[in-house]
């Protein structure tokens, strides 16, 4: 569904009915040898990008899903420093209070001597 977001969005801003027009390019796609088929951002009609001469080529597609694993991968770092460090504090604050000697009670109870 993610991909869909520019046909959707191409739909929404010329007017056209975008469940109409978004399920319409879907079936286009489905019926095979129709791969070339998107929507016309002024008209909102399906149209052959070929014949217009539009062309998304291979190199922005690769970049994009690299760009997409490089981010995935630099939030789990992150996910695994931040679960890593509230690891190590709560092991310091256990070490920090096994070291305290305890207070023993001395005396009666009854005040200063």
């Amino acid at each position: 569904h993610a991909l869909e977001v520019i046909p959707r969005t191409l739909a929404q801003n010329c007017g056209a009915n975008v469940i109409r027009t978004v399920t319409a390019l879907r079936a286009k796609h489905a019926a095979g040898g129709n791969s070339t088929f998107g929507i016309d951002g002024l008209t909102g009609n399906i149209i052959d990008m070929k014949e217009y001469g539009i062309w998304d080529p291979y190199a922005v597609k690769a970049q994009v899903f690299k760009t997409a694993i490089e981010t995935a991968v630099l939030l789990l770092r992150i996910d695994d420093i931040v679960s890593g460090s509230k690891k190590q504090s709560d092991v310091d604050a256990e070490k920090k209070a096994a070291n305290q000697p305890k207070m023993e009670q001395t005396g009666g109870g009854d005040g200063p001597e």
